[in-house]
């Protein structure tokens, strides 16, 4: 029996031998501040360099942020001598311990800016070829193509990544405040059978041997959903083939969408979708004020109850304001938008109104006329800074009321078999909203085209690549 335990210890010994000591765990560099005076491992990229005689200082980047390294020969000369080698965006892995800065030498535009690390280890993990421009400014001063075109790299610059960080938390109060209020999450389509709004802006696809198209919204399938789980929502890709090229237009976008049944009016719907964004400005403005100062941009003023206007109303505002005559047109063009907005934010301390009762023939077939006056609906758009932030409405539930719409805009019911088997079957009142996470994104951060807010933009001049054709040889 002794013999066998002492093998066995023996085996235990040899075995933590082959492993080694236990190896020691990353610290991300926005955790730096909370290890004054450890030793630490780091991993990241290597943002910047900075060579001043012997010593040499890094910028060290991962996904929490930036901390300042400082290379001393007389602390390590093997690191030392490794990182003259290095380059912007070499990929490391350091060890060191941190260090307080001396007063004059914080950086107080830095949230580690009180500290260094003094390196002691450094390994080359992967090497970078010199960069196309620099990246290493606060500003990445490109033009439009230029940044679209080298997107991969340009994403990683602080001020670019900080963009997507906003907008990951604009999609995590959405999804948060609908289930808060009972919602279920959904996966939809978006290959689907025929055109969600009717109109020539679909994408066509090969669907084996039949015709499809890109869905322009996840509105068909959420109406279904409601008959089995009264309120959802989902977070879906959506495609408009619009022949156009604007600083608020993609032809993918991500649809933030909610439909919720057994309403009592419209208006509930026009409740809950100011609810949502007013909850994903308190999160920004609860999480987000260091990317927020990096665009010399603030969550805008939403204390107050957004205002509710009809359409008629919004235009004979607009009129008597700046004399612009649209009362006759059918809808708001962006001018107007702009104006109505200006008009809420002086008058009423917040520039978020919404518009409701557009002309039943200029909205989609499924939304619900005003029984007082069927030439206007129960829809509305909620105008946010300087243009539209959401569209919604109550619905037409009433299976025989939806089959004659569906008709008179010029579709094929037979195109609508699944659609209208829910509402065949008994659907509550019912409505919801849809909103547009890229055109949120740019308007608070103030940015100058939507594209800037979307990862890999898509529109009639770009998929990935631009879309032109090669110079031919001369």
């Amino acid at each position: 029996m002794n013999v066998l335990l002492n093998e066995s210890r023996i085996m235990n010994q040899e075995s933590r031998q082959r492993r080694g000591s236990p190896k020691a765990a990353r610290v991300l560099a926005g955790e730096t501040s909370q290890k004054i005076d450890q030793e630490v491992l780091l991993k990241g990229w290597v943002r910047t360099r900075r060579d001043h005689g012997k010593l040499i200082f890094l910028d060290l980047r991962d996904r929490s942020g930036v901390v300042q390294l400082v290379v001393n020969p007389q602390v390590s000369e093997g690191a030392h001598k490794v990182s003259q080698e290095l380059r912007p965006e070499y990929v490391i892995e350091v060890r060191g311990e941190v260090k307080k800065r001396p007063e004059n030498t914080i950086n107080k535009d830095l949230p580690t800016g009180e500290v260094e690390v003094e390196v002691k280890g450094l390994t080359i993990l992967s090497k970078a070829e010199t960069l196309p421009f620099d990246m290493g400014g606060e500003e990445l001063n490109l033009e439009l193509p230029t940044l679209l075109d080298n997107r991969t790299l340009t994403l990683r610059h602080p001020k670019i990544s900080a963009i997507f960080k906003v907008q990951k938390t604009i999609a995590s109060a959405f999804r948060k405040t609908l289930k808060e209020e009972g919602f279920t999450e959904i996966f939809v389509p978006t290959i689907v059978a025929t055109a969600t709004e009717g109109g020539a802006e679909v994408f066509s696809v090969d669907y084996y041997k039949h015709k499809a198209y890109l869905a322009q919204s996840p509105q068909l399938y959420k109406q279904m959903m409601v008959g089995i789980f009264e309120r959802v929502f989902t977070i879906a890709h959506a495609y408009r083939a619009e022949p156009s090229v604007t600083t608020r237009h993609l032809s993918e976008y991500i649809s933030l969408d909610a439909e919720m049944g057994f309403i009592d009016s419209y208006t509930d719907l026009m409740d809950m979708a100011e609810k949502v964004v007013k909850e994903m400005f308190r999160q920004v403005s609860e999480n987000h004020q260091q990317e927020l100062s990096l665009f010399g941009a603030s969550v805008p003023p939403h204390k107050n109850r957004f205002l509710r206007l009809k359409m008629r109303e919004a235009q004979e505002i607009i009129f008597k304001r700046i004399k612009r005559d649209h009362r006759s047109e059918p809808d708001l063009d962006p001018a107007d938008e702009k104006e109505i907005c200006q008009w809420a934010l002086e008058e009423h301390g917040v520039p978020f109104v919404f518009i409701t009762h557009y002309p039943t023939k200029k909205r989609p077939f499924y939304t619900m006329p005003d029984p007082r006056d069927p030439e206007y609906t129960l829809g509305f758009d909620l105008l946010g800074i300087s243009e539209e932030w959401v569209t919604g409405g109550q619905r037409i539930n009433d299976y025989q009321m939806l089959l004659s719409h569906i008709k008179k805009w010029g579709n094929k019911p037979e195109q609508f078999g699944l659609y209208l088997q829910a509402f065949k079957y008994g659907m509550p009142p019912e409505g919801g909203f849809a909103m547009g996470l890229e055109r949120i994104t740019k308007d608070l951060l103030g940015l100058s085209n939507v594209r800037e807010a979307s990862l890999y933009p898509r529109d009639m001049e770009r998929i990935d690549e631009r879309l032109q054709k090669p110079k031919k040889e001369k």
